[in-house]
């Protein structure tokens, strides 16, 4: 039985800009999260990329997750994910070596294939290469190659970079990434906090049709949740409504900062809207410790992942860390029991 106590819990971060913040506030609440879920013992914290969003601050990811690296000391960072078809292969091989150059052991690389935002920035980013779709599996090799130890007919190679082997994850939201991830032997993150329709369709073809590899010699699968927890289901429940009014911008494609949190979302969305927020946000966890360890532990069975990573999209900087912690006692106390259990 799978429990956030028995296996590795990251979180994910967005560097989101709230209602009435700036950039600089995110990166600021960026560093105090990572900083406090370092202290707690979480395994991960990956940073993902996005652009032309207004309330999301997290577009130069390998800068953001120096910056976050510079200021923590165990905890591992990285991304979730970089969109590789917006870049050349060597730029992200030169940037993550750099960063495992200077922080060894602690940076991950994730790779997801989607643009990160709409066709017009994609277009942007991409420059003369706009019009032609990448193959992301070639791109992958490319970069692999870059990451690997150096070959004697090589003639581009990643200075930093060449031979560091920085770990790469394949990310997705369909049966894409699942497959090419198991074809390559690589670990697999699947982002079931916004796609959970086809979570287990993409776990169980990741894994039936993986070949075990130099990385891995059995599947390895993350799995994301929404998670907020608070002192009560009420406060947390509360909190969420700051999720829940961002996917509800998104479904109007009204794209904005995080919302305050609110009493109830009476009035603020349609009973058919309601369904599509709840149904795109139905891999959480709101409430109190106990309902949080439940509902997760319940998830974890199901999903039968070797990993959970979590995203605690709170308004208020003190309530979002608190809420960390909360899941951090939970993750302890649980821990405790099962070796209460075991002795």
């Amino acid at each position: 039985m799978s429990s956030a106590a028995t296996i590795p819990v990251s979180v994910l971060d967005l560097a989101s800009i709230v209602q009435g913040g700036s950039p600089g506030d995110a990166f600021e609440r960026t560093v105090a999260h990572a900083q406090e879920a370092d202290r707690l013992g979480f395994q991960r914290f990956w940073l993902a990329e996005h652009h032309n969003l207004d309330g999301i601050a997290s577009a130069a990811t390998a800068v953001l997750i120096g910056h976050v690296a510079a200021q923590t000391q165990r905890i591992q960072v990285g991304s979730g994910g970089v969109m590789l078809p917006n870049h050349a292969p060597l730029v992200i091989a030169e940037q993550f070596g750099t960063l495992e150059t200077l922080y060894p052991g602690r940076i991950d690389l994730g790779l997801g294939r989607a643009p990160g935002t709409d066709g017009a920035t994609a277009r942007a980013l991409r420059g003369a290469n706009a019009l032609q779709e990448p193959d992301f599996a070639e791109q992958v090799a490319e970069l692999r190659g870059y990451l690997a130890p150096a070959r004697d007919e090589q003639k581009v190679r990643a200075i930093p970079g060449q031979g560091l082997d920085v770990p790469i994850w394949l990310l997705g939201s369909s049966g894409y990434s699942a497959q090419l991830a198991g074809q390559l032997g690589l670990p697999f993150a699947f982002a079931s906090h916004f796609a959970p329709r086809y979570l287990m369709e993409a776990l169980s073809l990741y894994r039936e049709v993986f070949q075990p590899s130099a990385v891995l010699d059995k599947p390895h699968a993350m799995v994301a949740m929404n998670v907020i927890t608070a002192d009560t289901d009420a406060e947390a429940e509360r909190l969420a409504t700051s999720v829940r009014q961002r996917f509800l911008r998104m479904i109007r494609n009204q794209r904005g900062r995080l919302d305050p949190p609110v009493d109830s979302m009476d009035g603020l969305w349609s009973r058919q809207e309601q369904a599509m927020v709840e149904n795109t946000l139905s891999a959480s966890a709101f409430g109190a410790p106990a309902t949080v360890r439940e509902t997760i532990d319940h998830f974890l069975d199901t999903t039968a992942a070797d990993e959970l990573m979590i995203t605690n999209d709170v308004h208020d900087p003190e309530a979002r860390l608190h809420s960390l912690r909360l899941l951090g006692d939970v993750m302890a106390t649980e821990s405790r029991r099962k070796q209460r259990l075991i002795m």
